[in-house]
């Protein structure tokens, strides 16, 4: 018998069941049913404190709107992986499913984890369907700098070139965004401001900051991140430290040896050019002009 046959019976064992992907790969699932369920190859744990109010769904390229709201539970959603964004963007599915027979089921939502926030002792999480990213802008931006990101299919660098990139343990740090390493003699002094570092250890495993100056400092190599990690740092912890990218056309050809995949225009005229006037004593060419 299937789901819909059941709903026609009008005496129903229906409940909803949540299967949650974070973008580190771990998978988990909720149901609101008073037992655990299990079916997809997930199991979905009962008791989380999940609950999804209505959904909205819509045809045409309109976003799905949706909240699920829960308790912040240590077997569950902790606030620690909360507050480190471990379910940021995390993808989404819920089912109908008859928790008499979890054969009888269906797909009623499928997309992602929009804004979370915390109440007290509760989160809130907004849903968003696939359409979404229908309604991002879109479209290419003509300007001198480079509009890859380092590494990526644009750009073509490998990272892992030796001078690029390091493995290193934490020395100390402060409030997560001063983090102080032993030197680093396979990169060079300066060449991690604009790059990332991953983190591989620890409590803060998998988080990622982007890398705001990189120097020397009493005989040790300091580098502070844009914003501080949202998950607690220790000495010991082993962090992926990646060089950085200004997107300048020069740093493309020097630093990386790269200038075939740059995908600025460094030649663009500026807004300098732009509002220009012809003057008899001047050249105008288009280039500088020397007095």
């Amino acid at each position: 018998m299937s789901l819909q046959v059941h709903l026609a019976t009008g005496h129903t064992t229906i409940a909803r069941a949540w299967a949650l992907a974070r973008r580190d790969g771990r998978v988990l699932g909720f149901t609101d049913h008073d037992r655990d369920l299990s079916f997809d190859g997930l199991t979905f744990e009962a008791g989380a404190g999940l609950t999804a109010r209505a959904l909205e769904q819509m045809t045409g390229l309109a976003v799905d709107n949706s909240e699920a709201v829960g308790a912040l539970r240590d077997a569950g959603l902790t606030e620690a992986d909360i507050l480190a964004g471990r379910y940021d963007g995390a993808g989404l599915r819920i089912w109908e499913v008859n928790w008499a027979d979890v054969s009888q089921q269906r797909l009623i939502f499928r997309g992602s984890l929009g804004e979370v926030t915390r109440e007290g002792g509760a989160f809130r999480a907004e849903l968003r369907g696939l359409s979404e990213p229908l309604g991002q802008p879109g479209g290419r931006v003509y300007h001198a700098s480079c509009a890859a990101v380092l590494g990526d299919g644009r750009c073509r660098f490998d990272l892992s070139t030796p001078g690029y990139s390091a493995e290193v343990p934490l020395v100390a740090t402060q409030d997560n965004q001063r983090l102080q390493l032993a030197p680093i003699e396979t990169i060079s002094a300066g060449w991690l401001a604009h790059g990332r570092v991953i983190v591989q250890s620890g409590a803060a495993e998998g988080l990622v900051g982007m890398i705001r100056t990189d120097r020397m400092r009493e005989g040790l190599r300091e580098i502070t991140l844009w914003e501080s990690l949202r998950a607690a740092l220790a000495p010991g912890d082993l962090l992926r430290l990646e060089a950085g990218c200004d997107k300048q056309a020069e740093t493309c050809r020097m630093k990386f040896d790269n200038m075939p995949n740059f995908q600025g225009f460094p030649h663009i005229p500026g807004e300098d050019w732009l509002l220009a006037y012809p003057k008899a004593d001047q050249p105008n060419t288009g280039g500088r002009w020397r007095g």
